[in-house]
């Protein structure tokens, strides 16, 4: 009789922290509360306090917790049918939120293809791109370049468009690492360069290693149009975006742009790609607010012209079990008629022009608080040491998850992520759902506030920064 394993021991979860937790906290952070339960921006743990989600959680919650209409639309998909395979049946909910998604995109964006988040949907585009090109007769195309820092994910494909050095040299020796380009900062430059100035440096750059790497190997250029936590909400100026379209054009490469935080509604319009019209993406990736938290959702957008020779050549050769499930398009097809139903991309621009003129006043007051950036509701404040130098603090501070833990202890929950150790800087993300209201930008402002003067009074007593 085979051995029948005892399960976790006495003591195994006051030793780590509890047998999921260990692979996902960090050695020595404070426990976590647990959730109890949540409604519109706010949540609450088993203890009864009250927290106010002023990032969406990962920049997720795009309408809210608890929304009454998509639990009915979830719970009436569930009592149909949850699953059904690709490969046998079509769906109607699949069919619906393709109809609703690539019409909210506009011409040039009109098949869908659903999975399960962020990353496999940098893969599917990146493969997708790839089977185009060689059904054209470009085989020789292979090479997506990235920027530097960038993000689209953990997965090693979306890891080898990644521009985070420290992520390569973790796993570099398991992946083809692409080239990448610089990304256009407008806080952090180089000397003899303003934000136009470098941002036009960066688009050259792009076309530069286009034709150091040779332009009929490039696949694919992709980028994040406003960024998300591998620059902290980053705008690049108007003409950086019209820029790199001519470069991608003039050398046959594809235009990636990746929207899963900064699209569905987040910055005011459906895609941050509409605020710069003539710089239009040959493809799109969106995740999280499609489905806003309530499933694990992520979509490819692409135009007919690209995907046709896919499939007269044979078809995608790519999916994963739960693409484009019924459960999930039903709920993120409640998500996006929400959205739409309740004007949140008109409250999200009205909303994030008072959220940014508020994290205005506050940095005004602030001795650390070096930038803040963003479009609409997807915006970014980054933590200095020093606001005149833009100086960096220590790493070993672990400057904006020490603010993390002190917002938690006041009610505050925010989100970020230290960019190759903080190499580019560390920023936190102050994205509230897209429902939040006048009142809750100033509770989120008051408590970001708080937050932010108990970590200079720790800096100070440190003799980190001078006292006042």
């Amino acid at each position: 009789m085979p051995d029948i394993h005892p399960g976790p021991q006495p003591g195994f979860a006051e030793a780590h922290g509890g047998p999921v937790q260990v692979f996902y906290r960090k050695a020595g952070a404070p426990r976590l509360p647990t959730v109890a339960r949540a409604e519109g921006i706010y949540m609450w743990d088993t203890e009864g306090r009250r927290y106010i989600d002023a990032s969406s959680g990962p920049v997720v919650s795009n309408i809210g917790h608890g929304n009454a209409r998509v639990i009915e639309a979830m719970v009436a998909q569930a009592r149909k049918v949850a699953f059904a395979s690709r490969a046998v049946f079509e769906n109607e909910p699949n069919t619906q939120l393709a109809d609703l998604l690539t019409g909210l995109a506009g011409p040039g964006l009109e098949q869908a293809f659903f999975v399960s988040g962020g990353s496999e949907a940098t893969e599917a585009a990146i493969k997708l791109a790839r089977q185009y090109a060689v059904s054209i007769g470009e085989s020789g195309r292979w090479k997506v370049i990235g920027r530097d820092p960038g993000y689209h994910g953990s997965s090693l494909g979306a890891l080898s468009v990644t521009g985070d050095p420290v992520a390569q040299r973790a796993f570099g020796a398991m992946m083809q690492t692409m080239p990448k380009a610089p990304a256009p900062f407008t806080y952090r430059l180089p000397a003899n360069h303003d934000a136009d100035s470098y941002a036009r440096h960066c688009a050259a750059a792009l076309d530069a290693i286009i034709r150091s790497e040779g332009p009929e190997t490039v696949l694919a250029f992709i980028m994040e149009p406003v960024g998300g936590l591998a620059t902290g909400a980053l705008v690049a100026p108007d003409h950086y975006y019209a820029a790199v379209r001519e470069v991608c054009d003039r050398h046959g490469v594809l235009l990636i742009y990746d929207e899963v935080m900064s699209g569905a509604g987040r910055t005011g319009t459906f895609l941050a790609a509409d605020h710069w019209p003539g710089a239009r993406p040959d493809l799109v990736t969106l995740a999280k607010g499609i489905a806003a938290g309530y499933t694990p959702m992520g979509a490819v957008l692409a135009p007919n012209r690209i995907v046709d020779p896919v499939v007269a050549a044979g078809g995608f050769m790519h999916g994963h079990t739960y693409a484009a499930n019924p459960l999930s398009c039903a709920v993120g097809y409640a998500v996006v008629s929400e959205m739409l139903d309740r004007s949140l991309m008109a409250n999200a621009e009205s909303m994030g022009a008072l959220l940014r003129s508020r994290l205005l006043e506050l940095q005004a007051g602030s001795a650390i608080l070096g930038d803040v950036r963003g479009k609409g509701l997807l915006m970014a404040v980054e933590i200095v040491g020093d606001r005149e130098t833009k100086a960096i603090l220590p790493a070993q501070r672990q400057a904006v998850y020490r603010i993390m833990d002190l917002g938690i202890e006041r009610g505050l929950l925010l989100y970020s992520r230290r960019t190759a150790n903080g190499q580019y800087g560390e920023w936190l993300m102050i994205s509230p759902p897209l429902i939040v209201t006048p009142a809750e930008i100033e509770e989120i402002v008051g408590r970001l506030g708080d937050t932010l003067a108990a970590y200079e009074k720790e800096l100070r007593a440190d003799g980190v920064i001078g006292k006042r």
